[in-house]
């Protein structure tokens, strides 16, 4: 057996034990929470079963080997990226306010207390998480040695982009853009060679969307009694998919490219991307 086959034979049982995983999960979670709290905690734990077992049973290595490993260079990456996906929404929305092509509008009898803004945040945060290991964890990192940065990046943004199609008010617009917003978490793993960046990059996005009233990926989050409203068409804006759906979104990513080529990121060492000896440690400071 080719080492490329065998590379590919680990991915998909890796993304057995995710899909196996999530869909049990999603399940026994739904018809307690709903569907935002099962999509986001099945993902999440369908993703940590998946890449526990995968990581112990075909590199005899732990979790945090695929970039989760905690060190001040870890929180300095967390950091940049989550100020990098809440800035990439701050340059969409921010001129559109001041030029008037959009408004906030109070939506009465819809107010949030901190409670559940708490809990709303860190939803966000394991939804981050979640979709990072499934889509930049352990089977991406095993395919990057074997078949290269390009032809890892592409088809795991596809992916990325194929699992939200079933998404409320979905568009091929929006799924290109997920792709392409794939493809650049690809690229911030390999830029800083840890999870934590792309993690930050993911959340920071998420979170600022709701905090100034847009939905996320088709999903409403209140953490505001403010909703953002558009004075362009839902080509532009996204609509009701949220600003993901729109050309919008399209071409702040031209501004995200800028930022993944620029961020003062610190370099880790991943164990799975550089194929170094288990005996070394795989984090830096």
């Amino acid at each position: 057996m080719s080492e490329r086959t065998g590379v590919l034979l680990r991915v998909v049982m890796f993304l057995v034990f995710g899909y196996i995983s999530l869909r049990v999960l999603a399940m026994v979670l739904y018809p307690i929470f709903g569907l935002l709290i099962a999509s986001i905690g099945g993902a999440f734990a369908g993703a940590a079963i998946a890449n526990a077992l995968a990581v112990r049973i075909y590199e005899r290595a732990h979790l945090a080997d695929i970039g989760l490993h905690w060190s001040a260079a870890s929180a300095r990456n967390l950091l940049f990226g989550i100020a990098g996906g809440a800035g990439a929404v701050a340059v969409v929305v921010l001129p559109a306010l001041a030029f008037g092509f959009a408004y906030f509008d109070k939506t009465e009898g819809q107010g949030t207390g901190a409670g559940s803004i708490l809990f709303l945040a860190l939803v966000l945060v394991f939804g981050a998480v979640g979709e990072e290991m499934l889509f930049r964890g352990y089977g991406f990192q095993i395919m990057v040695p074997a078949f290269g940065e390009a032809a890892t990046i592409l088809p795991m943004g596809v992916l990325f982009a194929s699992v939200h199609a079933g998404n409320p008010d979905v568009t091929g617009l929006a799924l290109f853009n997920t792709f392409a917003w794939g493809v650049l978490l690809g690229w911030a793993l390999l830029r800083s060679r840890d999870l934590w960046f792309p993690i930050g990059i993911h959340y920071g996005w998420n979170i600022a969307l709701p905090l100034l009233g847009v939905n996320v990926s088709g999903f409403t989050m209140k953490l505001t009694d403010y909703s953002l409203r558009w004075r362009v068409s839902d080509w532009w804006s996204g609509g009701e998919y949220g600003l993901e759906g729109g050309l919008l979104c399209t071409l702040v990513l031209i501004v995200v490219i800028a930022f993944l080529h620029k961020a003062p990121v610190r370099e880790q060492r991943l164990l799975l991307v550089e194929g170094r000896s288990r005996s070394q440690p795989v984090s830096s400071s």
